[in-house]
């Protein structure tokens, strides 16, 4: 029977800091960051380019590609420029040193949406939505509620009845008017 005892006397070092070369979607401003993990490195740039939506992707500033792994990140030498990419930005590659960043393209003014969807299944025809949007602020929505098919047949019933007595009432009218003239 033995037991093994074991004492650290010196807490394990943190990896030494790394210099890294950070620049924006736009490539106007360029920060220089130390930092010994990916997550240290996205944090800081965070801070050092002041963006508080906190969901950016790192991309190698020389071909795009995605840094999202930690292997891969120490896999990458000294002094590697990356570029903080924010929502709806895309990397773009450098032409003749000036460099173009593809924001989200907008479509247009508005978009128009129909839902055709039925409430039980036993629906005649069904329900349609109809949304509007301008802008992308701005929303507009209608709802139009169609009926059964008893109670659609009992609204056709009642405008042909109707109908039929228009036609009636006006039939008696012109009979009495051409009496009056004969």
């Amino acid at each position: 029977v033995g037991a093994v005892t074991k004492q650290t006397l010196f807490p394990p070092l943190m990896p030494a800091g790394r210099p890294f070369r950070v620049s924006n979607a736009s490539r106007s401003s360029r920060k220089g960051i130390v930092a010994s993990s990916l997550q240290e490195l996205i944090s800081k740039t965070l801070d050092a380019f002041l963006i508080s939506a906190g969901i950016v992707t790192l991309v190698l500033e020389e071909d795009g590609t995605v840094v999202d792994t930690e292997e891969f990140f120490k896999s990458l030498d000294d002094n590697t420029h990356f570029m903080v990419l924010e929502k709806g930005q895309k990397w773009t590659q450098t032409r003749n040193g000036v460099a173009t960043v593809r924001q989200k393209k907008k479509m247009g003014v508005a978009n128009i949406t129909f839902d055709l969807y039925k409430l039980n299944p036993k629906d005649f025809i069904g329900c349609l939505n109809v949304k509007a949007t301008f802008y992308e602020i701005y929303s507009v929505s209608y709802d139009i509620k169609c009926m059964g098919a008893k109670s659609v047949l009992r609204k056709v019933l009642q405008l042909m009845s109707h109908a039929a007595q228009i036609t009636g009432q006006f039939l008696l009218y012109t009979g009495t008017y051409m009496l009056q003239l004969m």
